[in-house]
């Protein structure tokens, strides 16, 4: 943490996150092999029924929840580097939060390198379970909840997270639009209501020259997001983008750079698909993504 106290105290088997409040077994695969959605839930269950670690209360995380756990300076696995965890899967984990693209795909974070997209919920990928609420982080917006094949479910009883819509919720209204600026209340940043501020897809370096002449024209500090202040615009709830209902943005594009960098290759940096939701990587060289401005209040 950036006061030089630990992030993480292991407690026997299970690891607090101080900077988020959550707890996580310390062994991060506590199943042999790797599960399809339904049966994440299925083994969270009878985890909670056999106590174990010396808790009931498991379940799976949201994906704002198991994304916090995200280092991306790293790398293999994405994890602050002297974490305490054990038997970190590098590949994909589940999140408890559905697709809103494709209910019939639920979100999963892949420690690798530190990318979020969604699979198949009939698919296998590794069960990480949580416990405890976060006084942090923000709710995912997610409200339903939805089947394997997509179909829409009660949602009591589920653990998915439409059903138990856990973290802060946002304001509201959420944004507020004033001369060509827009104020996120949930997180006091200030994006630009036009999201396509180069005119197109560009390269990295072009996007980086993008925002600092805004900077001077406007003189204020103006500049790339990071890749976590790009995916908090993300509402879980909705897709074609993943933007809350009602914002009030303009020109929005498919997939935007960040000022993130990837830990795995230098030559690549984080972008956001706006459109899914979705967090990857892309080569700095290419003109692939467009640019949105973002400064702190």
């Amino acid at each position: 943490m950036t006061d030089g106290t630990p992030r993480f105290t292991v407690r026997g088997d299970i690891v607090e996150d101080g900077l988020t409040g959550l707890a996580w077994p310390r062994l991060a695969q506590p199943f042999e092999t790797g599960l399809s959605w339904p049966e994440a839930f299925e083994a969270i269950e009878a985890m909670n029924r056999d106590n174990r670690f010396g808790f009931s209360d498991w379940r799976l995380p949201n994906r704002r929840e198991l994304y916090s756990l995200v280092d991306h300076r790293e790398r293999e696995p994405a994890l602050s580097s002297g974490h305490p965890f054990e038997r970190v899967w590098a590949g994909k984990c589940w999140t408890a939060t559905t697709s809103a693209r494709d209910h019939a795909y639920a979100w999963w974070v892949q420690f690798s390198g530190g990318r979020m997209f969604f699979g198949r919920k009939v698919d296998d990928a590794v069960v990480w379970p949580v416990r405890g609420e976060s006084g942090v982080l923000w709710a995912t917006g997610q409200t339903g909840c939805f089947g394997a094949d997509g179909a829409s479910v009660d949602c009591a009883g589920t653990g998915q997270d439409g059903a138990l819509r856990l973290g802060r919720p946002w304001p509201e209204p959420r944004f507020r639009a004033s001369g060509g600026e827009v104020e996120d209340r949930m997180t006091g940043l200030i994006w630009r209501c036009g999201t396509d501020l180069a005119g197109g897809m560009v390269d990295r370096e072009t996007a980086g020259r993008a925002v600092e002449a805004l900077a001077r024209e406007t003189g204020l500090a103006w500049r790339l997001p990071a890749i976590m202040e790009l995916e908090s615009l993300t509402d879980c709830s909705r897709a074609d983008p993943a933007l809350p209902s009602g914002h009030p943005f303009t020109d929005v594009r498919e997939a935007y750079w960040s000022a993130t960098d990837s830990g795995y290759d230098p030559t690549w940096s984080f972008c956001y698909y706006l459109h899914k939701g979705a967090v990857g990587v892309g080569f700095k060289a290419s003109a692939e993504f467009h640019v949105w401005a973002v400064r702190s209040a």
